[in-house]
């Protein structure tokens, strides 16, 4: 049935993915499936645009610096976003979302500073999180030796790196460091995968059930998963958050959750933005090269940003 609900150029994406008979993430070690996951990342998304700075630095982490990647399109003195990968906690890097980032920075004029944060299993929950809240801090009130202008300060992901982002504004909120956005992008917000959307589209569209099991359980416990930290959902209080702009795909197994936690932070007052883009799954923001929806995608993206973030 929810295949039926898929564009022909998003049908076709799949059904070419199908026949390269790409072995499933969760059939393979984490190492291999990082090597797997950054030959395929960038082979739909747009090439990598050029831009004034793209710069290799380093933040400072709780268990040592963090390797980081800095975009902008100028040297101006640009506000910015600190982009989350996607990649369930256990693959993607900086290489994986290069071209999204440069996307990001092209389109918004926000300078985008994306995170190698540590993965799983190697580094188990909550180190993902520790990662994230301690780069948000340090670019807050850093991130003037770059030539940024940290008072003006957005978290964005994708997929668990949009779970990451989600949390990280919960955090800025109760640390009372201000955020001007947090840019949602298919995240994951709930505790256990259990949503109708994830039986509609268990297999068949991208991110298979075996494999969201598999990253969970390289990550987490299960019987830490209501740990708001790892599902934003079960955080006591929604109240008094930044802005939020989600963009969610539907035929994506997340896209429940992303309603429900659209639907939270709207009733608990805060100012929400949501996207829905029809007939396409999960990631399809990073495959431009095929599918049409990815350009919109970063132009809402690209808009949401440089609406709150402009002076």
């Amino acid at each position: 049935m929810g295949s039926s609900l898929l564009t022909p150029r998003m049908a076709g994406v799949l059904e070419r993915i199908q026949r390269a008979h790409r072995r499933p993430f969760h059939s393979l070690s984490p190492s291999e499936a990082r090597i797997a996951y950054l030959m395929g990342a960038e082979i739909l998304d747009l090439p990598r645009a050029p831009l004034a700075r793209v710069e290799d630095v380093q933040i400072p982490g709780p268990a040592g610096p963090l390797p980081a990647r800095l975009y902008a399109s100028s040297a101006e003195r640009l506000p910015v976003l600190l982009y989350l990968h996607g990649g369930g906690f256990t693959i993607g890097s900086i290489e994986t979302h290069d071209s999204l980032c440069r996307q990001l920075a092209l389109r918004s004029g926000v300078a985008v500073v994306s995170l190698d944060y540590r993965l799983a299993p190697e580094h188990p929950f909550p180190a993902a999180v520790d990662d994230s809240w301690a780069a948000m801090r340090w670019l807050a009130e850093q991130g003037g030796q770059w030539g940024l202008d940290a008072s003006r300060l957005a978290v964005g992901g994708d997929s668990a790196g949009g779970t990451l982002a989600a949390v990280a504004a919960l955090h800025a909120r109760d640390i009372q460091l201000p955020l001007a956005l947090q840019l949602l992008i298919t995240p994951g917000t709930g505790a256990h995968a259990d949503t109708p959307s994830h039986k509609l589209f268990a297999n068949g569209f991208l991110l298979e059930a075996a494999s969201i099991a598999w990253f969970f359980n390289h990550y987490i416990p299960r019987n830490h998963r209501r740990d708001w930290r790892f599902a934003p959902q079960e955080a006591a209080e929604h109240s008094d958050l930044a802005p939020a702009f989600l963009l969610l795909a539907e035929c994506d197994p997340l896209v429940d959750e992303g309603i429900v936690y659209a639907d939270t932070l709207r009733a608990s007052g805060n100012t929400v933005s949501l996207e829905l883009v029809r007939g396409v799954t999960h990631d399809f923001i990073k495959m431009g090269r095929a599918i049409p929806e990815a350009l919109t995608a970063l132009d809402d993206c690209a808009k949401a940003l440089k609406e709150a973030l402009k002076p």
